[in-house]
């Protein structure tokens, strides 16, 4: 089942990409480029579902 999820993107002061999904607990990641902020967020994502699956039961 594909999800979508908004991650919002900010650059800090040190030049790094931060995402955040608001949808989700706890679910933010960083990376020098986008395409390793995306990738991480990514993995993040998962994390936070199998997370929110494991308290479900």
């Amino acid at each position: 089942m594909a999800r979508e999820f908004y991650v919002v993107i900010e650059k800090d002061e040190d030049g790094f990409f931060v995402g955040e999904v608001p949808s989700l607990r706890a679910c933010y990641a960083q990376g020098r480029t986008l395409d390793e902020l995306m990738m991480n967020i990514r993995e993040v994502i998962d994390l936070c579902l199998e997370a929110e699956r494991s308290n479900l039961r």
